[in-house]
């Protein structure tokens, strides 16, 4: 007899019942997929990588990871300069002509600094924070020696009026002052860091000084050769360090109000700069043509149109322009290479001074913290008061453009920054840990290889013969 008739009719009938509510539960079943899309037929949510906001999530994950910093720096420095080797060549070739000199002749002079900087970059980016700051003291001591040096004369050498300059024999000269510049920042960066870490910088006499006297000091020596220019620049620099500080806003505007007071009064008293000032925005050269440079400044940059008229067809290095290698190089890119080329130094620029400011504003290092901000106030500052010159929006100040104008003595301190910045962006933790990540990995690859090598010298060959 079965085991349904044993076990009566009615927990016969219950347990078909239940194996038809089984066999019903299967048939409806549907995939994961299908369940996602909820009551009522709704469609499925789309995949998340999709669409602007899965391109937008994708950047910004990109653009989050440890090592952005570290790339956007050494990418954006390493192009600046090369794009800079190529529009010194193609703006001095004229004036090389006109001096009675081989074309390539500054071509060749950057090209050299440029190679002796790249060693200082990578140096620099290899060495350890604790030895940066052994080296802010005798730096600074070395700059302030070479930057009285040039004031005694028949020693120094002026240029263009400017009293700055060591001749160092035959075409080679030496402008300690931009190195005033790498000197105040590594210094005051260890003067600063050293006083958090005793709580004395919410004291304003410990904030100030030595800080401030000693950036005077550098400024009156600048200032001794007439070279304003650089002088805005350390300015730049000293307010950067201050507010890394965290000096209080009454402290701050005080210094400023005195900086402010005494380049007016250097300005009002100097011809020469109240000439300068008066040429913001100039449409015409005006008396004596004291406006020529800013106006065909102009000039070049209008003619470029949105492409340039080609590399080496600009017709303002041809004797109009004053300066085409140096302080206006960048209207020479704007006309040769147009509004796309002019934009593209702008946005490496950017990239360059954003990294800058990551790297500041990740680490837990007062050191670090001070220099990085230090050298990208250098960076940014001096880039600004260069374009916004070639540009009619400020005074011309007699700066040239970071990592792209012609000139050695601006060229070699400014790759030991960025090789400063380099190194600062290695020692961050999530970077140092992403790059000893990689590690392993490479030495798997060349363990593995080692591996594959060796079992194929055990491998007997075959017969001629066999298959």
């Amino acid at each position: 007899m079965p085991a349904e008739d044993t076990a009566g009719p009615g927990i016969a009938a219950g347990r078909r019942l239940a194996l038809r509510s089984r066999s019903a539960g299967a048939a409806v079943r549907r995939p994961p997929s299908a369940r996602r899309g909820g009551a009522g037929g709704s469609r499925p949510r789309p995949p998340r990588g999709g669409g602007v906001r899965g391109f937008y999530e994708n950047a910004r994950r990109t653009w989050d990871r440890p090592l952005t910093a570290y790339y956007l720096i050494l990418g954006s420095a390493s192009l600046i300069t090369v794009l800079g080797l190529v529009m010194v060549y193609s703006a001095s070739m004229i004036k090389a002509l006109e001096l009675s000199l081989p074309a390539s002749y500054f071509f060749r002079k950057q090209l050299l600094a440029a190679l002796i900087g790249g060693g200082l970059l990578l140096v620099a980016s290899r060495m350890p924070a604790k030895l940066h700051r052994a080296l802010a003291y005798p730096l600074l001591a070395g700059t302030v020696f070479l930057m009285a040096l040039v004031q005694v004369p028949g020693i120094g050498q002026s240029v263009n009026g400017n009293q700055n300059w060591l001749s160092l024999g035959g075409p080679f000269q030496l402008q300690p002052s931009e190195f005033g510049k790498l000197a105040l920042i590594l210094w005051g960066a260890d003067l600063l860091s050293r006083k958090q870490d005793k709580n004395l910088l919410t004291q304003w006499k410990h904030l100030l000084v030595p800080l401030v006297p000693v950036a005077f000091m550098l400024l009156g020596l600048i200032m001794l050769g007439g070279d304003m220019g650089t002088a805005i620049i350390l300015t730049a620099i000293l307010f950067g360090l201050l507010w890394l500080a965290g000096a209080p806003t009454r402290l701050f505007g005080a210094v400023l109000a005195v900086a402010l007071a005494v380049g007016a009064m250097l300005i009002k008293t100097s011809p020469n700069r109240m000439g300068r000032l008066g040429c913001i925005g100039a449409s015409e050269s005006g008396p004596a043509d004291q406006c020529w440079q800013a106006v065909h400044g102009i000039y070049a940059l209008a003619s470029g149109g949105w492409f340039g008229s080609g590399l080496g067809a600009s017709v303002e290095k041809w004797g109009q322009l004053p300066e085409p290698h140096t302080d206006f190089i960048f209207a020479i890119t704007g006309e040769e290479l147009g509004l796309a080329g002019t934009l593209s130094v702008l946005a490496l620029f950017a990239a360059l001074g954003y990294a800058g400011i990551r790297v500041a504003g990740r680490t837990e290092d007062p050191f670090v913290r001070y220099a990085a901000g230090g050298v990208t106030t250098w960076i940014t500052a001096q880039a600004v008061v260069n374009i916004g010159a070639v540009l009619g929006l400020l005074p011309i100040a007699g700066v040239p453009l970071p990592l792209f104008s012609y000139g050695g003595s601006a060229l070699l301190p400014t790759m030991f920054a960025v090789g400063l910045l380099i190194a600062f962006a290695r020692e961050d933790p999530a970077a140092k840990a992403a790059l000893a990540m990689r590690q392993p990995v490479f030495g798997r690859k060349k363990r593995a290889g080692a591996r594959w090598k060796t079992m194929r010298r055990r491998v007997k060959k075959r017969p001629s013969g066999e298959r």
